[in-house]
């Protein structure tokens, strides 16, 4: 018995057992909104936050269906995967759109870095029915995307 025999020692594993196992575990950097807006750039050649463009709107894209934006011609391929846009689901996507989903019509070959989608989902995430350009797209008066 550890804690009869040395007090002292036991009291310090105690304090040093968290600490160990939290450095076990990777951290994960905080996210960075600027740079995920940044890197938007990249999507806005097809897509925009408030409207339709050669790609769906990304309004209200977290926790959305994929193929479910009206009024958006989607790829049977996009329209029939079933998946809920998440932070999981899109880092999946975005980092290979094609293996993610065969068949999409989006012509994008991805973005490696883990960083980069990580910020750029974040800054998606920023587009609900509380931000300023989504406000009107998402209100119920008009519908939803």
């Amino acid at each position: 018995m550890l804690m009869t025999r040395h007090p002292a020692a036991a009291a310090i594993l105690v304090a040093i057992v968290p600490l160990v196992l939290s450095l076990s575990v990777a951290a994960t950097p905080p996210v960075d909104l600027a740079a995920g807006e940044a890197s938007y750039a990249k999507c806005m050649g097809c897509h925009s936050p408030e409207y339709n463009r050669t790609g769906p709107l990304h309004c209200g894209l977290l926790g959305r269906e994929s193929g479910a934006v009206q009024f958006f011609d989607y790829s049977e391929a996009m329209r029939g995967a079933g998946l809920i846009w998440n932070a999981e689901t899109l880092d999946r996507f975005l980092a290979a759109p094609l293996e993610m989903v065969p068949g999409t019509s989006m012509g994008f070959a991805g973005i490696a870095d883990d960083e980069e989608r990580r910020n750029l989902i974040a800054w998606l995430a920023t587009l609900n029915s509380s931000s300023d350009e989504c406000r009107e797209v998402l209100s119920p008066r008009t519908g939803s995307p």
